[in-house]
């Protein structure tokens, strides 16, 4: 009787949450066919489809450059509001994101790296700021095991901050190396975060890192209800914590990264969509993680329209998601909405 009414119990809720799915997807959609048309050529604001039909640079434009521009938004959205849905449930804490545990800052230190030191060119940075990503997991995880006081958790964040600390150290003293004239002001604006030069090829290079590990991730999103829960109480419902964490972040880390060495330093969307999802459907992730990675596409595609539209020069799309994204959060915190991620 009592399964019997816990499944007609749970039938509306999964109407509702589904119902809410398909409005997100349509609206997504809809964004993403009005954004091929929104720009500033041949004049600011939308491109007619006479135009484009008559117009074979439009055409072009449209093909080559708005194109893997705007799915590199897309992408770009949906791997920092699932890895932000994934740190926050793993470490129980709302104000977790992506770039924890010293993976913005390696990747910032790696690509100032590759600008000064190196060829400067595309698959350089990309690479550098790819691999130092990655190493700043692998310094926090290993100097975690190294400490000998407080919970495993506790560990990896005093770790995170210490590996933050060290490469934003060497990031300072790059940037003072950096030629003032023509290394720095492109250090700068990669740090600032934009999708300006996204090509095909770049957009192709990250693709199958980001869907590999956005596949891990969805797959195993109802895992994650496990692991927001303390070690002793997980194991005893048949989780394995430390490994499963671990592979989850990897997956959240090598996608972050992969879409940090194409955009920059893009922030703000895996802190806020997480919470947003967790109000429009709860703190289930079999439920709230589909909706942050379409609310984080959404929101990723509408500040990079607005980037490229506001000004006939281009505003970095870190910028805006920054303050889009505070101007949220604050909001959220004004209603009391910023919970938890246990609930």
């Amino acid at each position: 009787m009592n399964d019997d009414a816990s499944l007609l119990k749970a039938q509306p809720e999964r109407a509702q949450n589904n119902g809410m799915w398909a409005v997100l997807t349509a609206a997504l959609l809809l964004l993403l066919v009005l954004s091929v048309f929104l720009g500033r050529y041949p004049q600011a604001g939308f491109l007619g489809l006479n135009q484009l039909r008559d117009n074979l640079l439009a055409q072009r434009l449209v093909i080559h450059v708005r194109l893997p521009r705007l799915l590199t938004a897309l992408l770009l959205g949906m791997v920092l509001a699932a890895s932000g849905t994934v740190f926050q449930m793993i470490f129980a804490n709302p104000l977790v994101e992506p770039g924890f545990l010293g993976v913005s800052q390696g990747a910032a230190f790696g690509a100032a790296l590759a600008i000064v030191f190196f060829s400067a060119s595309a698959a350089a940075i990309q690479g550098m700021a790819a691999l130092f990503a990655f190493a700043g997991l692998g310094f926090s995880y290993l100097l975690a095991r190294r400490i000998r006081v407080g919970s495993w958790l506790l560990r990896l964040v005093l770790a995170g901050i210490v590996v933050s600390a060290l490469f934003s150290a060497g990031l300072g003293i790059v940037k003072y190396l950096a030629d003032p004239l023509r290394q720095l002001p492109e250090i700068t604006f990669w740090m600032l975060g934009s999708l300006a030069s996204v090509t095909w090829s770049k957009f192709l290079a990250v693709l199958p890192a980001c869907l590999l590990c956005l596949g891990v991730i969805f797959s195993f999103r109802w895992r994650l209800n496990l692991l927001a829960l303390d070690e002793t109480t997980a194991f005893s419902l048949g989780a394995a914590p430390r490994r499963e964490r671990l592979i989850m972040m990897i997956a959240a880390v090598l996608a972050t990264s992969a879409m940090i060495s194409v955009a920059g330093m893009v922030g703000w969307i895996g802190l806020i969509t997480p919470h947003i999802a967790r109000r429009l459907v709860g703190s289930d992730t079999r439920w709230n993680l589909p909706v942050a990675i379409l609310l984080g596409s959404g929101f990723a595609l509408i500040c990079d329209d607005l980037a490229r539209v506001l000004t006939a020069g281009e505003i970095p799309l870190g910028i805006l998601t920054s303050l889009l994204g505070a101007a949220t959060f604050m909001i959220l915190m004004v209603r009391g909405s910023v919970k938890g991620a246990r609930g």
